[in-house]
C-alpha cells in the first residue's frame, strides 16, 4: 500500500497560508524564524504578526523557541509545503501553457494558489510532465511533501576562469528578472566568470556570442549556481 500524501486542511485562511509559507521560506535552513524578519517579508507590522503567530501556536501549527523566534510544526510544515506546491505547479503551468513571462507569473500565481483546490494542481503538474523545478528554478515539492534542498553557490562566491550554470533566482521582484533576462541569463544558461573583483565589486560574466556582461555584487549575491562539473 503506497504512502498518502499529507491532507491539505481546508480551513486555513488565505492569511495563515502566507504566513506559513512566508515561515517555510524564511527558515528553510531549520533555523527558527524572527517575527521582524516576517513582518518585513508580508510587509505588516510586527504587532499584527505576534498576535497571528500566537493563533498559529494554538492551532498546532508552529511553536516558539524561546529568545530565538518560531519554526513550523509537521502539521504546519506539510500546509506552508502544501501552498508552495500549488505556487510553483501554477507558474510551471501559467508560461509553459499559458505564454506568461518569468516576470509576471509571481503575481498571478500568489492570486491562484490559494484558490486552486490539489486535484487541479495534481492535473496540471501532470500535463506538464509532473516539473522537478518552477520557472525560476526553485523545486517544486511533491504531493507527498518531499522536497529537493537546493545547494547551489551563490554568482558572487564563484571564482573567475570557472564556468557555471544558473540554477535558480528569486521571483519575487520582475524590474530584476527583467534585467537578469536582459543581461542574457535564464535558467539554465552557461556562461563564463571572467573576473570577481575584491571587496564586494562586480563580477564580470562571458555569455553565448561571446559578450561580456557585468554583474553588481547585491545581484550576484541572490543567482544561484552550479560550477561545471556538479550540474545536476
Amino acid at each position: 500500500m503506497g504512502t498518502a500524501a499529507p491532507t491539505r486542511p481546508a480551513t486555513l485562511s488565505r492569511s495563515t497560508e502566507d504566513y506559513l509559507k512566508a515561515i517555510y521560506q524564511l527558515g528553510t535552513a531549520g533555523e527558527p524564524v524572527q517575527t521582524t524578519a516576517i513582518a518585513d517579508a508580508l510587509d505588516v507590522a510586527p504587532a499584527s504578526v505576534s498576535g497571528m503567530l500566537k493563533r498559529l501556536a494554538e492551532a498546532g501549527l508552529l511553536e516558539h523557541v524561546p529568545y530565538r523566534g518560531v519554526k513550523l510544526t509537521e502539521p504546519g510544515r506539510n500546509a506552508a509545503l502544501s501552498v508552495v506546491r500549488r505556487h510553483r505547479i501554477l507558474e510551471s503551468y501559467l508560461t509553459s501553457m499559458l505564454g506568461y513571462d518569468w516576470d509576471s507569473v509571481h503575481e498571478e500565481a500568489e492570486r491562484l494558489e490559494h484558490a486552486a483546490s490539489d486535484d487541479l494542481i495534481d492535473r496540471m503538474g501532470r500535463a506538464l510532465g509532473n516539473p522537478s523545478h518552477d520557472p525560476h528554478g526553485a523545486p517544486i515539492p511533491t504531493r507527498f511533501g518531499k522536497i529537493e534542498q537546493p545547494a547551489h553557490v551563490p554568482l558572487s562566491e564563484v571564482t573567475a576562469g570557472t564556468t557555471a550554470v544558473l540554477k535558480m533566482v528569486s521571483d519575487k521582484d520582475p524590474a530584476r528578472l527583467r534585467f537578469i533576462r536582459s543581461l542574457g541569463l535564464n535558467v539554465g544558461t552557461v556562461f563564463e566568470v571572467v573576473d570577481h573583483q575584491p571587496f564586494r565589486g562586480p563580477v564580470t560574466i562571458r555569455v553565448a556570442g561571446g559578450v561580456r556582461r557585468v554583474v553588481g555584487y547585491e545581484l550576484a549575491t541572490s543567482l544561484g549556481c552550479a560550477v561545471a562539473g556538479e550540474v545536476t
